[in-house]
C-alpha cells in the first residue's frame, strides 16, 4: 500500500468509527417503541429535519451520477435540481397534511396511510410489498456507490467488495441501535463534510485546471455547445419534453416517497416542515458544483471509460491524499445515510404492516422491523458483491413504480370518493404500463417520461372504478379532507 493510500485508508477508518459512535450514542436513553425507532418519536426540530432530508437528497448519486451525467449528457442533468427544489413547493402543502393525518391516527408509514384511509389491510400489504420491491434497488445502488467512492479515494487500496461490506456493517450497526434518530445525527457529520467539500471544489477545480469558472464556461460554449442545449450530448432521449415530464412526475413522487414521508413524520410539528420547505431549496444549489466539475472533466479527461468517476478522477489527480480522503469520506457518508433511511423505511413497512398486524405490541413490531432491516441489507449487499447488474437495472423502474402509489397514499386524503377497488385497479394498470413501456423499450414514449403516462392511466382508471356502484359499496370513503 502506497503512502497516499495509507493516509486515505487511515482517515476513512477513523471516520467510519466516528459514524458508528455518533449513530449509536444518539439512541441512548430513548424509548424502545417502533415510533421512536422509525420516525424518532415525532420529535425532531427544524434543524434535524433539514439535515435528515438533505441527507436523503444529497446521496452518492450527487458525487457520482450528477458529475457523470454532466460529463455524458450535459444540460439534462439539471432536472435533478429542478425537481428537488420544485418538489419542496408541493411539500409545503403536502407535508403538514401527512404529518397531521398520521399524528392523529398513530401512523408511521405510507402503508399505514393507505390501510387506514381505505380500511383495507390487504391494500396496506400491497403498498408495503411494492415499496420494498422499488426500494431494494436503491439500497444496492448506495452500497455500490460507496464501493466506487471508497475505491477511488483510497487509490485502489480498498477493494470494491470490502467497501460494500463496510457500508453494510456501519449502517446496520447504528440503525439497529438508534433507528431514524441515528441517521439524523450522522447527517450532521455527513452534511458538514459534504458542504465543505463541495464549496472547496467549486473554487479549486475551475482555478486549478482553468482560469476560473468563466474560462470553463467559455470553453463549454465554444467547444461543447451540444452539452448546453436539449437534448444534450445523448441524442434525442433527454429532450425538453422528457425534462418537463420527468420534473412533473418526480415532483409529485418525491412527496410520497417512503423515505421522504418518514422524514415528514419525524418532525415535532408541521411548522418545522414548512420551514424546511423554505430552507432546503438553498441546499439543492450545491448540486451545481458536481455538475460543473463533470463539465470540467470533459476537457481534462476527455475519454473516461466510466463517466461516473469524473469528479473523483479530478480529485485524485489534483489534490493531496488527506484532502482526497476527506472528500471521499463525504461521498461515502452520502451513501450510508440514505441507505440507512431506505432500510428503516423497508423494515417499518414489514414489521408494522406485513408481519406486525394490528394486535402486535410496539416492542415486537420494532424487533421484527430491525430483523427485516438486517435481512434486506444482507440481500442488497449480496447483490452488490455478486450480481452488481441484477438490481441496478431495476432502479430505472423504481421512481416510476413508486409514483403509481400516489392515489393510495395522497389523493385519497383529498378525494373522498376514491375507493379501495379503484385504487387497486389503477395501481395494476399504472404498474403494468410502466413495466410494459420498459419491456418494449418505449420509455420515454414520444419524448414523454413513461412513468407520467402510467400515472395518468392509473388515476383515470382509479376514478372510473371508484365511480361504479360496486366501487362505492366496497370501498371505504374518507370522512372528509384532512386539513393541516
Amino acid at each position: 500500500m502506497s503512502g497516499r493510500a495509507a493516509v486515505a485508508v487511515s482517515l476513512f477508518a477513523l471516520a467510519m468509527a466516528a459514524t458508528v459512535a455518533i449513530g449509536v450514542w444518539s439512541g441512548r436513553g430513548r424509548a424502545k417503541s417502533l415510533t421512536e425507532w422509525s420516525i424518532s418519536g415525532r420529535g425532531l426540530g427544524t434543524l434535524f429535519v433539514l439535515l435528515l432530508m438533505a441527507g436523503e437528497s444529497y446521496t452518492s448519486f450527487s458525487f457520482l451520477g450528477a458529475a457523470g451525467w454532466s460529463y455524458r449528457y450535459g444540460v439534462p442533468i439539471f432536472y435533478l435540481i429542478a425537481y428537488l427544489s420544485t418538489g419542496l413547493v408541493v411539500a409545503y402543502f403536502v407535508a403538514p397534511l401527512l404529518w397531521t393525518y398520521c399524528a392523529r391516527h398513530g401512523l408511521v408509514s405510507i402503508a399505514d396511510i393507505a390501510e387506514h384511509r381505505f380500511g383495507s389491510r390487504a391494500l396496506g400489504v400491497v403498498v408495503a410489498v411494492l415499496c420494498t420491491a422499488f426500494l431494494v434497488p436503491y439500497v444496492q445502488l448506495q452500497i455500490q456507490g460507496m464501493g466506487v467512492v471508497v475505491h477511488a479515494m483510497s487509490y485502489g487500496a480498498i477493494d470494491l467488495r470490502v467497501a460494500a461490506v463496510v457500508s453494510f456493517v456501519v449502517a446496520e450497526t447504528f440503525i439497529l441501535a438508534s433507528g431514524l434518530r441515528g441517521s439524523a445525527w450522522v447527517s450532521v457529520l455527513k452534511d458538514g463534510l459534504a458542504v465543505a467539500s463541495v464549496v472547496f471544489l467549486a473554487v479549486w477545480v475551475p482555478w486549478h485546471y482553468f482560469d476560473g469558472p468563466g474560462a470553463l464556461l467559455n470553453r463549454l460554449v465554444t467547444e461543447r455547445p451540444r452539452w448546453l442545449t436539449f437534448p444534450g450530448a445523448g441524442g434525442g432521449t433527454f429532450g425538453a419534453a422528457w425534462y418537463v415530464s420527468t420534473i412533473l412526475l418526480n415532483v409529485v413522487t418525491i412527496c410520497i416517497f417512503p423515505t421522504t414521508v418518514a422524514g415528514y413524520l419525524s418532525a415535532s410539528n408541521p411548522t418545522a416542515l414548512r420551514r424546511n420547505s423554505f430552507l432546503l431549496p438553498w441546499y439543492q444549489l450545491l448540486l451545481v458544483v458536481p455538475i460543473l466539475i463533470g463539465a470540467a472533466a470533459l476537457f481534462v479527461f476527455p475519454a473516461l471509460s466510466n463517466s461516473d468517476l469524473a469528479l473523483y478522477q479530478l480529485v485524485t489527480d489534483s489534490l493531496p491524499a488527506p484532502l482526497v480522503a476527506v472528500i471521499g469520506i463525504a461521498g461515502a457518508l452520502s451513501a450510508i445515510v440514505p441507505m440507512s433511511v431506505f432500510l428503516i423505511a423497508i423494515g417499518t413497512l414489514w414489521g408494522r404492516t406485513i408481519l406486525g398486524g394490528g394486535s402486535s405490541g410496539a416492542a415486537r413490531q420494532r424487533g421484527r422491523s430491525q430483523l427485516v432491516c438486517l435481512v434486506v441489507g444482507a440481500i442488497a449487499l449480496l447483490g452488490a458483491v455478486s450480481y452488481p447488474e441484477a438490481l441496478v437495472n431495476l432502479s430505472v423502474l423504481s421512481y416510476e413504480g413508486v409514483a403509481q402509489l400516489l392515489p393510495a397514499v395522497l389523493l385519497g386524503l383529498y378525494w373522498r370518493r376514491l375507493t379501495a377497488p379503484g385504487v387497486v385497479a389503477g395501481l395494476v394498470v399504472g404498474t403494468g404500463v410502466v413495466l410494459g413501456l420498459h419491456a418494449a423499450g418505449r420509455d420515454p414514449l414520444y419524448g414523454i417520461n413513461g412513468g407520467l403516462i402510467a400515472l395518468a392511466a392509473n388515476v383515470a382508471v382509479a376514478a372510473a372504478v371508484s365511480a361504479l356502484p360496486v366501487g362505492r359499496l366496497t370501498g371505504r370513503a374518507a370522512t372528509g379532507r384532512v386539513r393541516p
